[in-house]
């Protein structure tokens, strides 16, 4: 095994001990996908044009997306949370890859998210909700979401090696709770104003879960919607890869060249 795959792995460990070692706050944010799921199914569905298990159908996937998109906090707060207590200064100082440390934090925190959706689903599966397209899709839509949320953590790691900040990371991530209020996560976006609806779909949340609605079988793609959300596969990829593009390479920089 090379040096650069050693760190990594490395650095993939220490993320995941870090997981091991507060255990309260992993089950805290592996549950709260599960009450909102609880609470919009059966209170928003209940009001809605498409209640019951039709609307916990269409919100699960909304959810799931969601729920990665919360890589942006994530991988904000632990990369400054590092920045701010000197760890990342400590990890400078040793032989250890510069790439290495930004990929461990992203991977450990896809494996850790990649077992943290079970509970969602299960619940989704309790509540009616139900994968009615192909298994080829569901897979599909599965990577697609890992994709997404390595993206959004990537995203989150920039801004928390800029903000270098523990306190301005925890305002900025819960300023991104926002964010899949202004999409078609948890409500179609068909009824609102020209403006409004048209920011929700360029959201890259709307094009991600339209993508999942519909390799799932949940939902067809709305008509005349934006170009991420008419074509939400290729929308979806697009918007991760390119979060990925730009991310990645300067959560690296920004962090070998520290200060």
């Amino acid at each position: 095994m090379n040096a650069w795959a050693y760190d990594g792995l490395a650095m993939t460990g220490r993320q995941l001990r870090r997981v091991r070692n507060n255990p309260g706050l992993a089950v805290l944010t592996q549950m709260m996908p599960v009450n909102l799921l609880l609470f919009f199914g059966y209170v928003f569905g209940s009001a809605l044009a498409m209640p019951g298990r039709e609307y916990r159908s269409f919100l699960v996937p909304g959810l799931l997306v969601a729920t990665a998109a919360g890589g942006l906090m994530t991988g904000m707060f632990q990369a400054a949370q590092d920045t701010h207590r000197g760890v990342a200064d400590r990890f400078r100082t040793m032989p250890v890859s510069r790439a290495a440390v930004p990929l461990g934090q992203a991977v450990a925190d896809l494996v850790v998210t990649a077992v943290g959706t079970v509970p969602l689903l299960l619940a989704g599966l309790a509540v009616g909700w139900r994968i009615e397209g192909s298994a080829g899709g569901a897979a599909g839509g599965v990577g697609l979401l890992l994709l997404f949320r390595f993206a959004c953590t990537c995203a989150g790691m920039l801004l928390g090696l800029l903000t270098r900040s523990e306190e301005a990371a925890g305002q900025l991530g819960a300023a991104s709770f926002v964010l899949p209020l202004l999409s078609d996560a948890y409500l179609p976006t068909g009824g609102l104003p020209g403006w409004l609806r048209a920011l929700a779909e360029w959201n890259p949340i709307s094009a991600v879960t339209t993508a999942l609605r519909d390799l799932f079988g949940n939902a067809p793609v709305p008509a005349g919607a934006a170009w991420p959300v008419a074509h939400p596969v290729a929308g979806a990829l697009a918007w991760s890869l390119a979060l990925t593009a730009l991310s990645l390479p300067l959560a690296v920089r920004r962090y070998a060249r520290g200060e």
